[in-house]
Parts: C-alpha cells; structure tokens; sequence
C-alpha cells in the first residue's frame, strides 16, 4: 500500500481555496445529488483571524479526511467544503448564500475565527436558513444564541474568570489588562471590570494604536502581570515593546493566541506568555486528544496545537450527532437531532448544554517559557 506523505500548511491553505465558494455552484437545481454528503466550514483568512482560522481548519479537515479513510458517514463520503471570508457581514452572507441552494450541504460546522463564527450565527438568525451551525469558534460571550447554533467551546467570559481566579489564588492584588485596540476596549471592558471586582483585583487598563511604544512605556510602577486581550499578531507587537523593560514581566492572554506562531517568532524571548485554552493539552491522554495526534502525524505536517485540536473536537462532535440522526439525513433532521442539546462524550471532552444554549465550560491554561518551550 503507498503511504501518502502529509502535508503542510500551506499546502492544504492552496487546496483548501480551490473549495472556496465559487465551485459551490454544484446543485442548484435544488435538487439532492447523489455523489456525497456535503459539510460547509466558513474560515476568516482576514489578517487578523487567519492564525486561528487556519489551525482550526487543519484540524476539521484532519477528522474529516480520517472518518472518509473509516467509511464515511452511513457509507458515504463526507465532502468537507471550505468557504473563505474576510470577516465582513457582506462576505459572510454571501458565503452563506451560497450555501443556501445546495442540499447536499448538511451543516455548517467549525465556523472560525470569532468575528466570523459571530457573524454567521448573527445571519443564521436573522435569514432563519434552518441549517445547523456546530461547533464554531465562537469567544463572544454576549451573543444571544438561537436554535441553530451550537457552541462547544468556553467562551471568551468563562476564559477571563479562570484566568483572575488562577491569578487571584496566587495573591495577585493588581493586574495590569492591555487592551489591543478600541473594539477590544469597547467589548470587553465591562466584564473584565466585574470580573475583577469579584476577585478583589485591582485593574489598571492600557491602551494605545502602537502596542510596542505602549509595551516600552511601561514603568516600574507598572503591573507586573498583564492581561494582554486581543490576537495573535497584536500580541507579538506588544511583546516587542517589552522586551525593553528591565523588570521582569508576566503576560496572560486567551484562546485566540497561538503560543506555537509566538514560539516560531521568538515573541517571548523575555516574557512567559500564559494563554487559556477551551480544550484538553495536546499532550493529555484523554482519547479523543491521542486519536487528534495519531491522526495530525499522519496527514500532516504540522505540530499539535489547541487551535487544530479544537477544530478535530469540532468535527468529531459533529460527526458523533450526525450518527444518531432518525432516519433520512436532511437539514431538517440534522438540524433537530442537534436541537436535542443532548450532553455528549467526545472521547473524554465533555458537551454538555446549559440554560444559555451553550455546550463548554472546560478552560486550562498553558505557558511559553523565555526559553521557547511550550507547558501546561
């Protein structure tokens, strides 16, 4: 038997455009096709959402690829589909215009990154499409969820009150919280105030256009641990500026920072940087965490990351519903099958809905140390 080589990154990324929504032109006659099963993933390649987009696609596309090499769902190939935006409201509904007339198109599922989960699940309720949204990167805490959308993942709130209470069993009095730019301000400031309040921090907020020159400006006065809130990219800049301050210093950031792009940039050569995650450490025993690696190492080459871990979790979930489904697959009973909000093990990750219509509560955190190793 030849084995076939994994690919990269940007090898998939290539394949992954040639699915974007133009070939989406396969059935609109409205009429179902017999060829396969079709489910959708909208991804942000926008510049401020394409680290999180991208690892949480390999990994969808990891679980999708393994579940066709064990059958398929009910004997039939999966056609996992990727549809790109920009992360604007207009990209988004044509993305899911283009969704509408095909109904071989099941679900969507894995939508990512936040801004574009966001936008989806904010469509889907206002066009009432009566299509399944599973399993998307959804961090926005505030969003008032409908019956067609189905987060797993602890949201950007639940990651905040674990990150305090981890700082606050510590003794930590004051914390210093950078915000990365206004919108972060603007949407975020509220919670993070009574959050802390609970806990008895003190806050002292920064912000600023030029994160490097705020992370210079700094004083020995300053906070020596911040709450950095914001992305990846925003974060290498900030770490930049840090780099100069003579005291040392501890940044915690959330589950849209990938420390393995920090890592590969030399970000935190003089800061640890801690970042919460909504899933199981890649390096866990839980099972569906040692299928998730097994599977990565053999399609492709990439290092396990949270972000690709919860996009296979995504896929999985969607996959373990979709076997339960009564009779005929159709958006329809797909759809209602997932209305049941039913509480699932997913190989020991835990999906279990509360009174908010949401599915995850599990937060962890891990660290980049200043001597470039990843721990938790």
């Amino acid at each position: 038997m030849v084995r076939s080589r994994p690919i990269n990154r940007r090898q998939m990324l290539a394949a992954a455009a040639t699915l974007a929504a133009p070939a989406w032109a396969l059935a609109q006659s409205g009429k179902a096709s017999a060829r396969g099963i079709t489910i959708a993933q909208i991804v942000d390649t926008s510049p401020a959402q394409q680290d999180v987009s991208k690892d949480f696609l390999i990994g969808s596309r990891a679980a999708w690829q393994d579940v066709n090499a064990r059958g398929g769902l009910r004997g039939r190939t999966v056609q996992h589909a990727t549809i790109e935006v920009d992360g604007t409201a207009a990209s988004v509904r044509a993305a899911l215009a283009s969704v509408r007339d095909n109904p071989d198109c099941l679900l969507l599922c894995g939508s990512a990154g936040d801004v574009a989960a966001t936008r989806v699940a904010t469509a889907l309720r206002a066009e009432r499409l009566g299509i399944a949204h599973v399993a998307p990167w959804l961090q926005n805490s505030g969003l008032e969820l409908d019956d067609q959308t189905f987060p797993i993942f602890a949201p950007r709130q639940e990651q905040i009150a674990h990150a305090l209470k981890s700082l606050s069993v510590v003794n930590v009095r004051e914390l210093g919280v950078v915000y990365a730019g206004e919108q972060e301000y603007a949407g975020h400031r509220n919670e993070l105030e009574h959050a802390a309040a609970a806990l008895g921090l003190k806050i002292v907020a920064y912000r600023g256009s030029n994160l490097a020159q705020l992370g210079q400006q700094l004083t020995q006065a300053s906070p020596a641990i911040l709450l950095f809130v914001g992305g990846t990219p925003e974060l290498v800049q900030f770490t930049q500026g840090l780099e100069r301050q003579s005291r040392q210093r501890y940044v915690v950031a959330l589950a849209d920072v990938n420390l393995q792009t920090l890592q590969q940039m030399g970000a935190a050569r003089h800061t640890p940087v801690i970042a919460t995650q909504s899933v199981p450490m890649v390096t866990a025993s839980h099972p569906i965490v040692r299928k998730y690696r097994e599977v990565l190492a053999r399609l492709f080459d990439e290092p396990p990351a949270p972000l690709s871990l919860a996009g296979f979790i995504a896929a999985r979930y969607a996959f373990e519903v979709l076997g339960g489904v009564d009779g005929q697959l159709s958006r329809a009973s797909v759809l209602a099958a997932f209305q049941r909000r039913e509480t699932l093990d997913v190989g020991g990750f835990r999906v279990s809905y509360d009174g908010r219509r949401r599915g995850g509560t599990f937060v962890t955190q891990s660290m980049l140390t200043t001597d470039g190793r990843v721990i938790g």
